[in-house]
C-alpha cells in the first residue's frame, strides 16, 4: 500500500503540475521566467507544500543507508569493537584523513540535505506572510517541531563524529565563506533546544497511513542520549522515562506478526518483513525507516535497504572442498559482499555465559550453519566447512538474521531488500536509561533496566556490581547490532580507540587507530572552501 508519505510526494508534484498548468493558460506565457521552479514562493503556499517537504527530509535521512554512498552506513559499523571490513578501516591512518571520502561523506549529507532542508522548512512555517494557510498554532508547531527534529538529528550526528561543528540555524541566500565551529558542548545544546521544542509538539502516535513520522517518543529518545553528552543524568533519566512510561510502547515478549505461527522466537519476529512498524503489532518500534518498490520516493537514491549486502558473507564465492563452486544465489543465500563482517567479540565472546539460553544467538537470530546448495556440487546438500580454503573474513561466517529480508524485485543477486529499518526502539531506550543511571552513580537501577531488556532475551540478570559502562556496551551489541550506528555510540561515550584495540580481528586496524581517531577530521575541502575565516582541522590531521 503506497502510504501517506509517498502520497504527500505525489501530492507536491501535482501541485507543482498545476502551477504549470495556469501558467501555460496566462497571456504572458511566452516570457522566459521560471515560474515552475520548485521555490519557496510556490512549494510553501499550503499545509500540503509543507508535507511534500517533510517527506523529502524522511527521504534524506534514509538515504544514510540506502543513498548514492554506501559506506556512509557501512562507515558507521566497519573498523570497531563488533565488525571488521573488508577494506573500509583496516587501516586508520590511510582510510581516514581530511582528504579522504570517508571524511567527507557524513559531512557532505548532513550539511547538503538535512540541514538545509530543515532550515528551509521552518524558515518558511513562521513567515508572517504565510499565517493564513494554518489552521492553528498547534498544525504549525507541528510542522516546524518535525523539521526540527531532522535539524537536531543531523546537528547531533556531526557534534558526535567531528566534536565542534558549525551550526547551521538558518537559510543562507548568498555564498558564505566565513563559518566557525561552535564547541561540541555548544552544538549539543542547541540540539536539545530543537529536540525540546519537537517533543512539545509532536504527536503521540500516527495513523498506519502515516508510518515513519515522527513522534514524541522519538524526540524524547534521542533527547535521552544528548543530554548524557550534555552531562545532564536526571534530564536524560526523564527523557527516556516519558518514553518508558508513556504507555504506547513495551518490550515485546510473545510471538507476534507474519511468523508467530512458524518455528522462531520473539527477537527475530521484531524483524522478520512486515512486523518492524506499530501497525503490525510491533509496539516497540519508535522510528522506522520506510522502503518500498516500485512506489516514487520509496526506494532511495541508490534503491532498496542495502543491509544484506553490506552484513552477509560473500558467501557465492565459496568453494567446495574440492574447489569447485559450493554455493549459488538463492532466496535464502543473498548476494552479500562481507563489508561488514561481524568480530570474534561479538559472535563468540558477548555469548559465553548464556550460548544455549540467549535467544538473540538462538539459530534464528544467527545463520551459524550453511548448506553448499549448488546442485552440481558433489557436497550438494552438506553441511559447508568453515575451514574450507577460503577467506572466512569476508566469504563465510555467521551471519545475522536480522537483516535478510525478501530480494529486492525479486533479484537475489541484488544485495538489497525493500525491508524497513528500525531506527529507535524502546530497548535501546531502556540502554539509554541504564546508561544514565550508571553515570549518576546509580547502579541498582541501571541493573533493572538491564536486566528488562535481558529477560525478554532469556538471558542470566546480572548483579548491581557487575554494571559499568563496558557491560552496557556489551548488552547494546547483543541487542543492537545491525540497527545502532556502532562507531558514532563509541566516539559519543569516547571509548572508539580502546574498544578497537581490544576487540578488532584485524591487527593492522588495532595498530593503527590513535586517540585523535576518536573524532574525524574537518574535511579539507570544507576548510579550503571557508576561505572568509579559519575553520580549524582536529588536533592530529596536520
Amino acid at each position: 500500500m503506497i502510504n501517506t508519505m509517498k502520497r504527500h510526494r505525489f501530492k507536491s508534484l501535482l501541485a507543482f503540475g498545476l502551477v504549470m498548468s495556469v501558467v501555460a493558460c496566462s497571456d504572458d506565457y511566452l516570457k522566459e521566467v521560471p515560474v515552475g521552479s520548485l521555490s519557496a514562493d510556490n512549494v510553501f503556499s499550503s499545509v500540503t507544500g509543507f508535507e511534500g517537504a517533510l517527506v523529502s527530509l524522511h527521504e534524506h535521512s534514509r538515504d544514510e543507508l540506502a543513498g548514492d554512498d554506501l559506506y556512509r552506513y557501512f562507515d558507521m559499523n566497519t573498523g570497531t569493537d563488533i565488525a571488521t571490513g573488508a577494506q573500509q578501516f583496516e587501516d586508520y591512518e590511510t582510510y581516514l584523513t581530511q582528504f579522504t571520502p570517508a571524511s567527507e561523506r557524513t559531512w557532505d549529507w548532513v550539511y547538503s540535505s538535512l540541514l538545509r532542508t530543515s532550515n528551509f522548512i521552518i524558515a518558511n512555517a513562521e513567515r508572517a506572510d504565510l499565517a493564513h494557510i494554518w489552521a492553528n498554532e498547534e498544525q504549525k508547531n507541528a510542522i516546524i517541531a518535525e523539521a526540527k527534529f531532522f535539524r537536531a538529528y543531523g546537528h547531533n550526528i556531526l557534534a558526535t563524529l567531528y566534536g565542534g561543528v558549525p551550526i547551521i540555524s538558518e537559510v543562507y541566500s548568498a555564498p558564505k565563506t566565513d563559518f566557525i565551529r561552535s564547541s561540541r558542548q555548544q552544538v549539543y545544546e542547541f540540539v536539545a533546544d530543537d529536540l525540546e521544542f519537537a517533543s512539545a509538539w509532536l504527536p503521540l502516535t500516527v495513523s498506519a497511513a502515516n508510518e515513519g513520522r515522527i513522534v514524541k517518543a522519538a524526540a524524547d529518545h534521542l533527547l535521552a542520549e544528548v543530554y548524557i553528552s550534555l552531562g545532564r543524568y536526571d534530564d536524560a533519566v526523564q527523557a527516556a522515562s516519558n518514553v518508558i512510561n508513556s504507555g504506547l510502547y513495551r518490550l515485546m515478549s510473545e510471538r507476534f506478526g507474519v511468523n508467530k505461527d512458524k518455528p522462531g522466537d520473539v527477537f527475530a519476529d521484531l524483524f522478520a518483513e512486515g512486523n518492524l512498524n506499530r501497525s503490525s503489532g510491533n509496539l516497540e518500534s519508535i522510528y522506522v525507516w520506510q522502503y518500498e518498490e516500485r512506489t516514487p520516493g520509496g526506494q532511495g537514491t541508490r534503491g532498496g535497504n542495502q543491509l544484506v549486502r553490506g552484513w552477509l558473507p560473500f558467501i557465492q564465492q565459496l568453494r567446495d572442498p574440492s574447489g569447485s563452486s559450493g554455493m549459488v544465489l538463492a532466496d535464502t543465500v543473498h548476494r552479500g559482499v562481507g563489508a561488514i563482517r561481524p568480530s570474534t567479540y561479538f559472535l563468540y565472546d558477548l555469548w559465553r555465559d548464556n550460548w544455549d539460553n540467549d535467544i538473540r544467538n538462538s539459530q534464528y537470530n544467527i545463520r551459524r550453519t550453511y548448506y553448499y546448495n549448488n546442485p552440481a556440487s558433489s557436497y550438494f546438500g552438506q553441511v559447508a566447512n568453515f575451514y574450507v580454503p577460503s577467506d572466512t573474513m569476508q566469504v563465510i561466517y555467521p551471519g545475522l538474521i536480522k537483516v535478510e529480508g525478501k530480494p529486492f524485485f525479486g533479484d537475489v543477486g541484488s544485495g538489497r531488500t525493500a525491508k524497513d529499518f528500525i531506527v529507535y526502539r524502546l530497548a535501546e531506550t531502556y540502554l539509554l536509561r541504564a546508561e544514565a543511571y550508571l553515570r549518576k552513580g546509580d547502579l541498582d537501577n541501571a541493573a533493572l533496566d538491564i536486566n528488562t531488556v535481558r529477560m525478554r532475551a532469556n538471558a542470566k540478570p546480572i548483579n548491581a556490581s557487575d554494571v559499568d559502562i563496558d557491560y552496557i556496551l556489551d548488552e547494546r551489541a547483543r541487542e543492537l547490532i545491525a540497527e545502532e550506528p556502532r562507531r558514532r555510540t563509541l566516539m559519543r561515550m569516547g571509548m572508539l580507540v580502546e574498544r578497537v584495540k581490544k576487540y578488532n580481528m584485524k591487527e593492522k586496524t588495532r595498530n593503527s587507530i590513535t586517540e585523535k581517531h576518536n573524532l574525524y577530521p574537518i574535511p579539507q575541502k570544507a576548510i579550503d572552501a571557508n576561505f572568509s575565516a579559519t575553520l580549524e582541522q582536529n588536533p592530529g590531521y596536520n
